[in-house]
């Protein structure tokens, strides 16, 4: 089976599809450092650095599977979805990229990503009756990594796309879940003293109420609220990662600040993967990437389905 990859990031709908021995033929995304990313890892794709609305469908490869994952800033909670904000319009009309594509090519296959509020979309039902139209039944899907072995809590919506009369419903696998602290190493990296002149009293008040709530170790967000007043136990998998470097790691009296290497693991992706040397890059383009073991078991459900 071979695929492309629409608005292809970091690289976490390929990666998956390699997993599940699918072929990612062409992939393409906006952002320079996306491409070479992405390349980097994916050497044996064509790569297209371009916004998809200018896309000439004509230059790419047929493939049997569309993967999509349009941006999903004008719908998430996190950054707000009011209309007639031209930042998050403008977001919000990527998905029409992947009603051209499929128009163009006519897949047998296609599986879009996004955050589950994407449903709400006020444009939702007129995307909808297009892709339908073009003959494709849509199965929405609402998936939490962590059920499919990634170190994280987080849920995102795969719209499963098929040329047939009915909806393909997919049986996943619900694996066991992984806790944060198979990633966290608690012997490396650069820690500091809590408790160190000019530490913010939010943090301080976080860490003795995480204290309280799970001992001396456990993952914290440093910035903002996250996950409430106390952070969570390192005994489950961490929360959703965002394109921020905003979780913390409490041990005893010192923390730090959760690193490259453990976000890459968070997300799902293989110790392998090189990713940009700058640790702000890197966390920009994993916060918006697909998690590859949550893809693997959606494609191979298709695969074992068609």
């Amino acid at each position: 089976m071979r695929a492309v990859d629409l608005f292809a990031g970091a690289g976490g709908f390929s990666t998956g599809a390699q997993m599940a021995g699918v072929e990612v033929v062409w992939a393409a995304n906006h952002w320079p450092v996306a491409v070479e990313t992405h390349a980097a890892n994916h050497p044996q794709a064509i790569h297209v650095c371009q916004d998809l609305h200018q896309a000439d469908w004509s230059q790419v490869p047929k493939h049997d599977i569309l993967l999509a994952s349009p941006c999903c800033q004008g719908h998430s909670k996190a950054r707000g979805k009011a209309a007639n904000n031209p930042q998050h319009d403008a977001s919000r009309s990527t998905a029409w990229a992947v009603v051209d594509a499929l128009e163009y090519h006519r897949p047998e296959f296609g599986v879009v990503e996004n955050v589950p509020e994407f449903l709400d979309w006020s444009l939702f039902p007129a995307w909808k009756i297009a892709l339908e139209l073009l003959g494709y039944s849509l199965a929405p899907h609402i998936i939490d990594a962590a059920d499919h072995g990634v170190p994280q809590h987080r849920e995102r919506m795969f719209i499963v796309l098929a040329r047939s009369k009915s909806p393909m419903g997919l049986q996943l696998p619900k694996r066991d879940h992984v806790p944060a602290s198979a990633v966290l190493d608690f012997e490396c990296g650069n820690w500091s003293p809590i408790n160190k002149p000019g530490r913010a009293a939010a943090t301080l008040r976080r860490v003795a109420n995480g204290r309280k709530a799970f001992g001396e170790r456990f993952i914290a967000p440093y910035y903002k609220s996250g996950s409430g007043l106390t952070g969570r136990s390192v005994a489950r998998p961490i929360g959703t990662i965002t394109t921020k470097d905003r979780w913390a790691i409490v041990n005893g009296d010192r923390m730090r600040m959760v690193s490259k290497d453990e976000y890459r693991a968070f997300m799902g992706f293989p110790s392998t993967y090189a990713l940009p040397a700058r640790k702000d890059t890197a966390v920009h383009l994993l916060g918006n990437a697909v998690c590859p073991p949550a893809v693997r078991d959606v494609l191979t459900a298709i695969k074992e389905a068609a």
